[in-house]
């Protein structure tokens, strides 16, 4: 049986809360790994401007026009149960993942309660390589 993990990489249209100008950042080079990998990125940052890795930003993943399979969140913990109450005004979502050193109880409950693939404090560049070696 499919892990958590291999479900959620499993999913392709990613939308990227925190998704970073930087480019020496971990929530620039993951997506553009990713990216590179055949997902579809969606950046989603109220500070990113127009444009990331050559796709329209978003501010709040509520917003995106498209489909959304997975949801990656590169935003501090106490963060995340918000973000996770705007991703649950979608209805196309299917799962949640926190990055490497991200966690919430709150959010993880809000996942479960909505039958939501839920994935945290793993990185999805290291699983995606595991995986696909």
């Amino acid at each position: 049986m499919a892990t958590s993990v291999e479900k959620a990489l499993a999913l392709k249209n990613i939308a990227v809360v925190g998704l970073s100008k930087d480019s020496t950042k971990a929530a620039h080079t993951v997506p553009r790994y990713l990216q590179h990998q055949g997902y579809k990125i969606i950046p989603v940052n109220p500070f990113g401007g127009e444009e990331l890795l050559g796709e329209k930003v978003y501010s709040k993943v509520s917003e995106i026009e498209g489909q959304v399979d997975l949801v990656v969140v590169f935003r501090p913990s106490a963060e995340v149960p918000q973000v996770v109450e705007d991703v649950l005004t979608r209805h196309d979502v299917q799962g949640i993942w926190l990055q490497e050193g991200i966690t919430s109880s709150e959010a993880e409950v809000l996942a479960y309660e909505r039958g939501l693939i839920f994935v945290q404090d793993k990185c999805t560049f290291k699983e995606h390589r595991k995986l696909n070696r």
